[in-house]
């Protein structure tokens, strides 16, 4: 019996500490050699201190700040519970949250008229997701504008600025970092204080 089983106990032990220790080592390694920013989590920095990452959302609330699409992991961006809502189609309580999320969007964007963007009033499928369309963005500018006191053009021409475009020209949809773009509105645009 022990000639049957040492082979595979030996076996385990090797393919533990390669596929275990060395291989994760070896690839962590080559990661923060390679793409040190990226492997530490593109995280933002400043004045010192981490203010989020550009791979995960944050919520946004006042009328001076482009806001994200909504969030269904945990209590809005919350990386450890990340995923859909698993509601489907038919789900009374997905459309009431959806009918809750237009009329806070028109609420807020009244310059929008009727026009509410997919992406403002669903989550992302993981729910973390730190852009927006353009298409969204471009109906928030009149508040944000009129909120830092600076002409609708102004913001606009920012957000032509800082849109991303499809990655190698082709994968994905054109967008919008949240995020980046409130920072750079501070920036640009700062409000008094």
């Amino acid at each position: 019996m022990w000639r049957q089983v040492m082979p595979a106990l030996r076996i385990t032990l090797a393919m533990t500490v390669l596929t275990g220790l060395v291989y994760p080592a070896l690839v962590t390694g080559i990661a923060q050699v390679a793409f040190r920013r990226q492997a530490d989590g593109s995280l933002i920095v400043k004045n010192g201190r981490v203010i989020g990452s550009e791979w995960i959302g944050q919520t946004f609330t006042r009328p001076e700040y482009f806001h994200s699409r909504p969030s269904a992991a945990g209590e809005g961006y919350d990386a450890a519970a990340s995923g859909g809502s698993s509601l489907g189609p038919t789900s009374s309580k997905l459309l009431d949250r959806v009918k809750h999320s237009v009329a806070a969007y028109r609420a807020a964007n009244p310059e929008a008229g009727t026009r509410v963007p997919a992406d403002a009033v669903l989550a992302s499928a993981s729910g973390l997701d730190p852009h927006i369309t353009p298409d969204n963005a471009a109906l928030q500018a009149a508040r944000v504008a009129k909120a830092r006191g600076v002409h609708r053009e102004r913001v606009v021409e920012l957000l032509r600025q800082m849109q991303e475009t499809r990655d190698l020209g082709l994968l994905g949809e054109p967008r919008v970092n949240v995020l980046r773009f409130n920072l750079a509105l501070d920036e640009r645009f700062p409000m008094a204080r």
